[in-house]
């Protein structure tokens, strides 16, 4: 079998033996005769496992039990609408920080159903680094404070949780979910996008405490609503069985591999390596405020950026695959999450190394 190193944003790689176990169960999933994607939600075959899936990934976060977990289909950006209209009442206050491009877009949203108040915002320096919080203008009584902990397009990363006292925090974990470990208790709402750490395209994963999902309103779609989905266990309609299989096979799989604090110690080995050698080098640069870089989204831009599709090309043909830029920010990026080897950052580096050496 002949594999590429896949540094895509999402959806991206998964690991190898997920996929083989993938393989394998295809055709007779638990000696039911049939793939996982053709048996009922609601036999007790895919009960047992959305069962162990939501506690495998309770075990790998630490989740307290005043927290439910959900497993809901939509995917992130759907929680740019969910979040609002669940924890805020028209005309309320919510306070945003605007540290990228995907801040921006659950600000927008959530102008349409409440006052909006941004108090942070990086876009005065294209959002390459973190205002800190000693500048942030919090808001007495908003309804709650979202961020987004790491900007999978600009490359920009928390490396701390904020404080906001007894205002719940809200996070759009899509590409950090699951990357190191985390302080679930600090958080009101954690909302993540499975296509990056979790699992394929088509599910996310919500750990929402139990005390906050009384919706603010009652004019929200019943599909919109996490207290319908927290009394049903997730399937209030017909959930995306196959992506929520894939899911359980990653928790699982990154139990076996040591939990979160051994997935951080391998991540931050990665992106260290690979910052260093942008660092060393006067042919590539990155843009990001150093404290503030992401672990898991590395953007970079080449000294002369017509070199840029020769660039790609030669990274096509060494199976380097999915390094061009968001086309919002140009040049290249970098996506190593979890499934993404140090072979394949090792590998990456040499080929930059290589290209520098022929074209700088």
């Amino acid at each position: 079998m002949s594999r590429v190193y896949n540094f895509s944003a999402g959806p991206a790689a998964l690991p190898l033996p997920v996929l083989e176990r993938i393989r394998a169960d295809i055709p007779d999933w638990n000696r039911t005769g049939m793939t996982v994607m053709e048996v009922s939600h609601r036999g007790k075959a895919f009960i047992e496992t959305a069962e162990k899936a939501e506690q495998d990934v309770r075990d790998l976060l630490a989740i307290p039990d005043d927290y439910s977990v959900l497993f809901i289909q939509g995917g992130a950006t759907m929680h740019f609408s969910m979040v609002p209209l669940n924890l805020a009442t028209a005309g309320r206050t919510v306070d945003y920080l605007q540290t990228g491009s995907w801040s921006k877009k659950a600000i927008a949203e959530a102008r349409r159903y409440c006052e909006v108040k941004i108090v942070a915002d990086s876009a005065d320096r294209k959002f390459t680094y973190i205002p800190p919080q000693s500048d942030w203008q919090l808001s007495r009584n908003a309804a709650y404070v979202h961020y987004t902990p790491n900007e999978t397009i600009d490359g920009v990363e928390f490396h701390y949780i904020p404080q906001t006292d007894d205002v719940p925090l809200v996070a759009d974990m899509s590409s950090t979910i699951l990357s190191r470990p985390v302080d679930v208790s600090r958080f009101g709402i954690i909302y993540a996008g499975a296509q990056k750490n979790i699992g394929p395209a088509g599910i996310t994963l919500v750990i929402i405490r139990k005390a906050l999902l009384e919706p603010a309103r009652s004019d929200i779609p019943s599909l919109l609503t996490y207290k319908i989905y927290a009394e049903s266990e997730s399937m209030t309609n017909t959930p995306p069985t196959f992506a929520w299989y894939v899911a359980g096979l990653v928790f699982e799989y990154l139990k076996a591999q040591g939990g979160l604090e051994a997935a951080g110690q391998r991540n931050q080995k990665k992106a260290s390596k690979l910052y260093t050698a942008i660092d060393a080098s006067k042919f590539y640069s990155n843009p990001v405020q150093h404290d503030c870089r992401s672990r898991m989204n590395v953007p970079f831009v080449l000294a002369d950026p017509a070199l840029d599709s020769k660039f790609l090309a030669g990274a096509e043909q060494a199976g380097l695959t999915n390094l061009k830029g968001h086309r919002s920010v140009g040049g290249m990026r970098a996506s190593i999450y979890n499934a993404t080897t140090e072979d394949a950052v090792d590998a990456l580096i040499q080929y930059m190394r290589e290209f520098e050496r022929r074209n700088g």
